[in-house]
């Protein structure tokens, strides 16, 4: 038997269950007082955060080598970030499930992309004949997760459209079910959204075209989103290299941009099920989750559904486990209750990862 650690709480172990104190043994936790002495720490506990949206093993060329994919998961670690749904990779990370001092990873394959419709060497870009059997295999490499890339822009016409024919997207989300997969999708636009919702997909990525028809669709059908605010901020930049030869896509992104706050606040008012997640990886750096924790609060969600989109609800969502008799001790230990002031997130006292405890970074 290991030394035993006693947190003393407040413990958050759901939005609607407070304890008094929790012990770390052997790196899992109870709530029964082991025999012997404990060292003690206090605090405000609640699971390590949740990315639901990173990119570990990806830069902005594309794949990275196994020392830099170290460090972006070890950042997101130091930075309270202990489960990660990886949203699509070129790199093998699978050395990543026998390191211990790293976060736990959900992988999602690889994007998977119309041909010469998305980033340059992040996908694996196909055309919609090939779509299904892409889907299949990506949906065999990833963690019960697959993403396609749903909408980019289409240089014909000059803005965003949708990748896929709809029957196509509906014969793919059927497929990665048959696979036991759920299957999200990068969408930035509005145009798509039917096609996924109709299709049943179980999670969108970005969501940010969201209209008032799509948000009661999603709402009604239980569809996730994951907004990563963070990077949608930056479509200002994101659209001002094509303001010039496409006028229409930079417009539309600004648009799109402009409303980002309403749209997210009215999916929450409707019921959509939102998580956090910081869109880690190719141009943004890793450990960002405290960062879009307050994005997620000034967009107009309440600080305890914040918490529950980075805690106890996404880990219920991915099927993991947060705080209970003998799960692996995952924790941060915070200064203060998040839930009055999510600011929190980005100073705790203490990370713990499977048992261990690590300092912040």
């Amino acid at each position: 038997m290991g030394d035993a650690l006693r947190l003393r709480g407040p413990i958050l172990v759901g939005p609607n269950d407070v304890r008094d104190e929790l012990w770390v043994l052997d790196g899992r936790i109870t709530f029964t007082a082991p025999a012997g002495e404990s060292s003690t720490l206090d605090g405000w506990v609640v699971p390590g955060l949740t990315d639901a949206h990173c990119h570990v093993g990806l830069d902005a060329h594309g794949a990275v080598d196994a020392e830099t994919a170290e460090a972006q998961i070890t950042r997101d670690r130091d930075h309270g970030t202990l489960l990660i749904r990886d949203a699509g990779s070129p790199s093998d990370t699978r050395w990543i499930d026998g390191r211990p001092d790293l976060p736990k990873l959900i992988r999602a394959g690889r994007h998977i992309a119309r041909t010469r419709r998305y980033i340059r060497d992040y996908a694996d870009e196909v055309e919609p004949d090939q779509l299904v059997e892409t889907v299949r295999r990506q949906a065999r490499r990833g963690d019960g997760w697959v993403k396609i890339v749903g909408d980019w822009i289409d240089r014909a016409t000059g803005d965003l459209t949708p990748c896929w024919p709809r029957e196509t997207v509906a014969a793919a989300v059927a497929a990665a079910h048959e696979e036991g997969a759920r299957m999200t999708a990068h969408c930035f636009g509005e145009a798509v959204l039917d096609d996924l919702a109709a299709a049943g997909i179980d999670c969108v990525e970005h969501a940010s075209g969201l209209t008032a028809e799509t948000t009661g669709a999603f709402a009604a059908q239980g569809i996730a989103i994951v907004p990563t605010m963070i990077n949608i901020d930056n479509f200002p930049a994101i659209a001002q290299p094509a303001r010039e030869k496409f006028p229409l896509y930079y417009a539309h992104m600004m648009a799109i941009y402009e409303r980002r706050d309403a749209t997210i606040a009215a999916a929450h008012e409707a019921g959509v099920p939102i998580y956090l997640g910081t869109d880690a990886g190719g141009t943004l750096s890793h450990g960002l989750a405290p960062r879009e924790a307050l994005r997620l609060h000034t967009a107009g969600m309440p600080a305890e559904a914040v918490l529950s989109s980075a805690t106890w609800g996404a880990r219920a969502w991915l099927g993991r486990p947060a705080i209970e008799e003998g799960a692996d001790a995952d924790l941060l230990v915070l200064p203060a209750d998040p839930r009055a002031d999510l600011g929190v997130l980005a100073a705790p006292i203490a990370i713990i990862l499977r048992g261990r405890v690590y300092p912040p970074g």
